[in-house]
């Protein structure tokens, strides 16, 4: 494919007019760049590798940074930053070997010590990191060093090209967490100089992966540069490529069909219907659950009837199928397809099935809703009469407005006066982090395949738990699976930690997650990940 691309660069360029992209020139107008124009998202809360907890900004940053290790085109963990790695074998001790001669954007030297300082920059109390907890808790030392001690955390760079890391307890997927985008390194004296503006400057948004920043306009675009630096820049096949930051999904359609954009992932709802069956149209499975979260520190949504009257109150199957357009699959628990369970080959989601039964009956909708108003009444509010006036934090993309104006009807039925509070995307995640919702739309796109990437998202000590749920009995049995060695034993807790947040309704699943989106049917060589990703650097037009 690469090989392919670079013979074919001389004649792509000498046609770019017919294939629609543009090219501007090098410095010198010796020779003409490949410019690849995209659109995954409106502007991102952030692209700080360590705050960032959103595929839109992971996109970016997985092409601004590379890690130990990585995902490949077939979705297993292959080298990246680390030409090679082990365990000991009691599990506890992974050795990393850096390649030779590995630099930053800047030129200057990237070596072990960088991630010993990102490591601990991403557990320090003082970032305030989402991931902290769920990626670096099987560290040993985790405790300690996100109580400010950041020494305590055992990760060691004995020498410039070794990274070790020595965890309290075996991981089975450490590797897969080692290829998350939140771990990639980066700069400790451009970090610690620029404070918060280091990553939206393009002098200071040192990266060492295959682009480097060199434009960043909020609510415009972001432009990255093939970064020469970087240790497998050969192979990688744009000179540029632009993130387009758009948020209204007809504005992103109407750029694509004049031929401005390569691809978009945000595409207008209303025009599914006469898209399918194009070549260029795509719906493709990610593993991942659009939910709602309920703010259960606020009342009345620290009484698990309530939550649970207003899940049990929503038409999951014409959601998906009526709302979304078939796109999504309607939840009938929390994790759903494509998750793998303990036996090779085994889907969790049929597990959980064959052993516990489905926890929404999506076919039964009219019984789940009487349930729903003796829950309510139950509760203390029968016939909504008493509750609150509430409000619903979502951002208006896709299918979310269309969403919210549902749960505003069926929850109506029940008595309950909802508000619809529409905010842009990066508003929404910071208010939903800061517990600032009634009610909120969320989702999860799973990072890497094991089932507790997610359900452990309810966890007390989570810093992507927005609904600040709290349970002795969840966070127990979360941490007995962390804890395991043994895979069965593993994915057994992992299964009864999934009944209990589901007993408890610790949040509302709605639908499993597809991506869907529109890609010039020229651009060749790129492709797009069961995590949400999209990978754009082995690309070429054809």
């Amino acid at each position: 494919m690469r090989r392919k691309a670079a013979a074919l660069l001389a004649a792509v360029l000498a046609v770019t007019s017919v294939l629609g992209f543009s090219t501007v020139g090098y410095a010198d107008d010796a020779a003409e760049e490949t410019v690849l124009n995209v659109q995954v998202g409106p502007s991102p809360e952030t692209i700080d590798p360590a705050l960032n907890s959103a595929v839109d900004g992971a996109n970016m940053i997985l092409h601004a940074f590379e890690g130990l290790l990585k995902f490949d085109q077939d979705n297993n963990v292959v080298p990246g930053v680390a030409e090679s790695y082990e365990m000991s074998e009691d599990g506890l001790t992974w050795t990393f070997k850096l390649r030779d001669g590995l630099k930053w954007s800047d030129g200057s030297d990237l070596t072990a010590e960088d991630f010993v300082y990102s490591w601990k920059r991403v557990v320090d109390p003082m970032t305030a990191a989402p991931y902290a907890y769920d990626l670096l808790n099987y560290v040993k030392g985790f405790d300690e060093a996100s109580e400010g001690d950041l020494d305590a955390l055992a990760v060691s760079a004995p020498d410039p090209q070794t990274f070790v890391v020595e965890l309290s307890n075996p991981c089975i997927f450490f590797d897969k967490i080692c290829a998350f985008a939140v771990l990639v390194p980066v700069q400790q004296a451009t970090v610690e100089a620029n404070g918060e503006s280091w990553t939206i400057d393009p002098e200071t948004y040192v990266t060492n992966g295959p682009y480097y920043m060199t434009e960043f306009t909020d609510g415009s675009q972001i432009v990255f540069q093939k970064n020469p630096n970087y240790w497998d820049a050969e192979n990688i096949t744009f000179d540029q490529i632009v993130w387009h930051l758009i948020e209204d999904a007809n504005a992103a359609y109407s750029a694509y069909q004049n031929g401005d954009l390569n691809m978009i992932k945000d595409v207008p709802t209303e025009e599914i219907p006469s898209l399918e069956g194009s070549d260029e149209f795509y719906i493709e499975p990610i593993m991942g659950t659009y939910y709602i979260s309920f703010n259960c520190n606020v009342e009345p949504f620290d009484n698990s009837q309530v939550r649970e009257a207003l899940s049990l109150a929503i038409d999951r199957e014409y959601v998906a199928g009526t709302i979304m357009q078939g796109t999504y699959t309607p939840a009938k628990n929390f994790v759903g397809p494509g998750v793998s369970d303990a036996a090779e080959g085994s889907s969790y989601e049929e597990v959980t099935t064959a052993t516990y039964g489905d926890h929404f009956d999506i076919g039964n909708y009219d019984a789940d809703f009487e349930k729903a108003k003796e829950l309510l009444a139950e509760a203390g509010y029968p016939d909504g009469e008493g509750f609150p006036e509430i409000k619903y934090l979502t951002n208006d993309a896709g299918y979310h407005k269309a969403v919210a104006e549902y749960l505003q009807s069926a929850w109506g039925e029940l008595g309950i006066t909802m508000t619809i509070d529409i905010q842009e995307w990066k508003t929404v995640t910071a208010d939903r982090r800061a517990g600032n919702f009634d009610v909120a739309r969320n989702g999860w796109v799973y990072d890497w395949d094991d089932p507790s990437n997610m359900i452990n998202l309810l966890e007390t000590s989570n810093g992507n738990n927005d609904g600040k749920y709290s349970s002795e009995e969840f966070d127990a049995l979360v941490d007995a699976a962390r804890n395991s060695t043994d895979v069965a034993e593993h994915y057994d807790l992992l299964h009864q930690a999934e009944q209990a947040m589901l007993n408890d309704a610790a949040c509302a699943p709605v639908a499993y997650y597809n991506d869907f989106y529109l890609q010039n049917t020229n651009l060749k060589g790129t492709w797009h990940s069961p995590y949400g990703y999209w990978y754009f650097m082995y690309g070429y037009f054809e």
